[in-house]
């Protein structure tokens, strides 16, 4: 059996007190919302904070406000992928968020995990996301405890990759992101939130800053859809995640601008950009899909480091980009 090490715990009901307590810890501390992610790599030794601040006490981050059709809404980090994808708002004005929060894990975890543990997600690999024991048996790995990266052994960078459900779909929307920390708040687009080719500082938020708000644009008439791949059809995480989003020209049939996102093959979401631009200005029909679903074929690059066969997730972009368009020429 798997032990949680020793820690201390802290549950504040404010978020003024949570990053006060945070800055008091330094680097021994860490934020814990739904503990779907840190608990178990906690038990794995992968992450071993010896202060836990708890956020599950602070209404503020548990508020979903705002208007869909004039200001755009404001989801607290702290709101559950069940009451996400329950809500109505979000329901009506914001599907694709609903939708992808539905294919994360499994009804039971929905419960627990939030939105704000799901965009902060550590990223992973099959060498690290294994016990303390095994990774010692084979020799501690680049990202925690090791120098040298076993996917790829004579790289100086982690590849572990980015595989959070929802991040693909937010970056597509044109998201943004609160962040604070004592003295301090910046608002900053989603996308900025992530570093690239960096398995290890992944994330651009200082360690003291706070994961608050995810605002949501208001609704302005985009189509927007996200394919997953994966072994099963429940719990499992991504290998491969399409995030789509398009936004027509008055005549309803001509691409105005598209936005092609492709996460769990990459330490970060990768925006594929030259396919977005097959789509422009033409009518989303077969072959502008197809084009644009061999674009991103062309620029994904995943490495043996999650589930499946590499080759095999690299030739899956093409059809589950082609799928991912296809479900917005006939919106539901």
């Amino acid at each position: 059996m798997m032990r949680l090490p020793k820690f201390e715990y802290h549950a504040p009901r404010k978020i003024a007190d949570a990053v006060k307590l945070m800055a008091e810890a330094g680097r021994e501390g860490q934020f814990v919302a739904g503990g779907t992610d840190l608990y178990p790599n906690m038990k794995r030794r992968q992450q071993t904070p010896k202060v836990v601040i708890g956020l599950h006490r602070i209404a503020a981050l548990k508020k979903i406000t705002g208007s869909a059709s004039t200001t755009g809404v404001s989801v607290g980090a702290g709101v559950t992928l069940t009451e996400l994808i329950e809500n109505r708002t979000i329901q009506k004005y914001y599907p694709v968020i609903a939708q992808a929060a539905r294919l994360i894990s499994t009804p039971i975890l929905q419960n627990m995990g939030t939105l704000g543990g799901n965009l902060l997600l550590d990223t992973r690999c099959n060498y690290y996301d294994q016990n303390y024991e095994w990774r010692k048996g084979v020799h501690f790995c680049l990202k925690k405890d090791g120098d040298t990266c076993w996917v790829a052994p004579g790289s100086k960078i982690c590849w572990a990759v980015q595989s959070a459900d929802e991040v693909p779909v937010l970056i597509a929307l044109g998201v943004r992101v609160k962040l604070v920390s004592p003295g301090r708040e910046r608002v900053i687009p989603i996308a900025q939130l992530y570093s690239r080719f960096d398995g290890i500082h992944y994330l651009t938020k200082q360690h003291d800053e706070l994961l608050t708000e995810i605002l949501l644009p208001p609704a302005n008439g985009w189509r927007a859809s996200y394919a997953k791949l994966r072994r099963r059809g429940a719990f499992d995480f991504p290998v491969l995640g399409v995030a789509a989003c398009v936004w027509f020209e008055d005549d309803h049939a001509t691409v105005r601008d598209a936005k092609l996102i492709l996460g769990a093959i990459a330490p970060h979401p990768l925006e594929a950009t030259e396919a977005q631009k097959l789509l422009i200005g033409r009518p989303l029909d077969e072959n502008a899909i197809r084009a644009a679903a061999a674009a991103a074929h062309a620029v994904a690059k995943p490495l043996d480091n999650t589930d499946f066969l590499m080759y095999w997730r690299k030739q899956m972009v093409r059809p589950y980009v082609e799928q991912a368009l296809n479900e917005l020429r006939n919106p539901k």
